[in-house]
């Protein structure tokens, strides 16, 4: 199995980028559509490469790809085709930061459904704290495994839709537990009457938690941190 590169937006700013951002796609998402709302994301990250990893299997639909097999799976099933692909998704990351000459403490992994579930699998697992991960619309259930397994700790995101039909409101509340009881440094943000999709809301909350966690703490401690209003709904708790 192997994880090849997708569309990347390079980094805006002169020079080699500083910061990687690696975008991991729902299943049966055709057309790249993380790489087309990261575009967003560009002018505050003006020193970040925005990279589409490609998931390794088929989908059902024409040009769709997936990370790993649902249909027809137990969930120890399930659990060994999500390992399969992180251990080619882990390959995948060490080649592109040695590329740029990068380590992991300036790479965020945004992902969104199954992207979601890969970004956290592996987030927590690598031997190196990346910058933080992004997981729209996730079922991530690696809740269930075993603490000893979590050997890093990044700034994570959970965003969800309370109206989600595929991936219920219920999968991030436990998910959230699950990291909180590891002691992960986790916010949650719910979406209002939105469904398995990323609204502009979740986009902006994206952008401003990749700033904070790749750049802001690179840089001399300035006030920037009183700037920016969030959401009633979003969930005060950012772990340290």
């Amino acid at each position: 199995m192997e994880i090849k590169e997708g569309a990347c937006l390079a980094a805006m700013s002169c020079g080699k980028p500083v910061y990687l951002v690696v975008l991991l796609d729902e299943p049966g998402a055709a057309d790249a559509k993380l790489v087309d709302i990261a575009i967003n994301w560009q002018p505050t990250m003006l020193k970040a490469d925005f990279l589409l990893a490609e998931a390794p299997l088929p989908g059902k639909q024409p040009n769709s790809r997936k990370w790993f097999e649902t249909e027809s799976k137990s969930t120890d099933e399930i659990q060994a085709g999500i390992k399969e692909a992180a251990a080619a998704l882990n390959t995948f990351l060490d080649e592109m930061l040695a590329k740029r000459r990068l380590d992991d403490s300036h790479l965020a992994l945004v992902g969104f459904s199954q992207g979601a579930d890969m970004a956290l699998h592996v987030g927590l697992r690598r031997p190196n704290t990346i910058g933080g991960i992004v997981a729209f619309s996730g079922t991530y259930s690696g809740g269930e495994a075993e603490s000893a397994e979590i050997v890093a700790k990044p700034q994570i995101l959970l965003i969800h839709g309370d109206a989600d039909p595929v991936a219920p409101l219920d999968a991030m509340t436990k998910t959230k537990e699950a990291l909180k009881a590891l002691d992960a440094p986790v916010k949650s943000m719910t979406r209002k009457g939105v469904e398995h999709l990323i609204d502009d809301d979740g986009v902006m909350a994206c952008e401003t938690f990749l700033a904070k966690a790749l750049i802001k703490p690179k840089v001399k401690k300035e006030n920037h941190d009183h700037d920016h209003h969030e959401h009633d709904d979003h969930d005060h708790d950012h772990g340290h």
